[in-house]
């Protein structure tokens, strides 16, 4: 499953970035890695960013990028 696919309010872990340096490069920067616990705040099943929150903090992501990463639910 990929964070795009998450529902707001449920909490996930990410389990893998599928895509090469730049992705993994932008992600870090964000500060999401692989293992990180992650909340959905907002969906945006509509169209729009996906809102997460990690690590105390909010980050914007964009549906291109959510959907290559893999996260499990927990």
């Amino acid at each position: 499953m990929t964070l795009d696919q998450i529902e707001a309010g449920r909490t996930a872990l990410v389990t893998e970035i599928i895509g090469g340096f730049r992705i993994r490069q932008r992600l870090n920067c964000l500060g999401l890695h692989r293992g990180d616990r992650i909340r959905v705040k907002r969906s945006g099943i509509m169209g729009g960013p996906i809102l997460v929150e990690l690590n105390g903090t909010e980050v914007a992501i964009g549906r291109g990028m959510a959907k290559k990463i893999v996260v499990t639910l927990s």
